[in-house]
This record gives structure tokens, sequence and C-alpha cells, in this order.
């Protein structure tokens, strides 16, 4: 896949990268070399290769989901600076 200078420039554009036409240039060059780096991955074939997430075998340590308040309410709103009934009080923002 070729990257001309227009996609790049709308690129640079998105990520909010000023360019001169040197430096398009080069990155031009530079994206299209990566981008068939990238194409040759599509030609491996890895039918027969399982998905991994860890090179070393784990298990995973499981614990039960149950809902808590975490019992560190007077900790958690003590910097609030206008607390009631253990919930922070905000001012109305929408009128």
């Amino acid at each position: 896949m070729s990257v001309d200078l227009t996609m790049i420039k709308n690129i640079a554009h998105l990520a909010r990268i000023a360019l001169n036409e040197k430096e398009a240039q080069c990155m031009s060059g530079e994206l299209t070399a990566i981008l068939g780096l990238v194409e040759q991955l599509d030609e491996v074939d890895v039918t027969n290769v399982e998905p991994i997430t860890s090179i070393m075998p784990m298990i995973l340590r499981m614990r039960e989901d149950v809902v808590t308040d975490g019992s560190r309410t007077e900790d958690i709103v003590v910097n609030a600076p206008v607390v009631e009934k253990g919930f922070f009080l905000v001012p109305k923002v929408i009128e």
C-alpha cells in the first residue's frame, strides 16, 4: 500500500502535527515501508496456532464478585468540602 502526500497531510491534520513538504515526503516513504511490513504479516499461516495471552502458563485467581461499600465512607469523604449522609454534595450545573 502506498501512502501519498494527501493522505500524509490528512493524517498530520487529524493528529495536529505540523509537517512541511520535506517532512511529509519523508513520512510518506516511512509509512509506506511500515505498511508493507504489516502486509507481509498477512501471508503468515496461523491456522493451527493457538492464541495466547502470556508465554508462561498461568491460572487466574478468581474471587467471588460481591458488591460492597468498602466500609471506608468516612475516609473517602473526609476531604470533601460538603458532605451529607456519606455523599458528596456538588453545586447544580444544569438549569
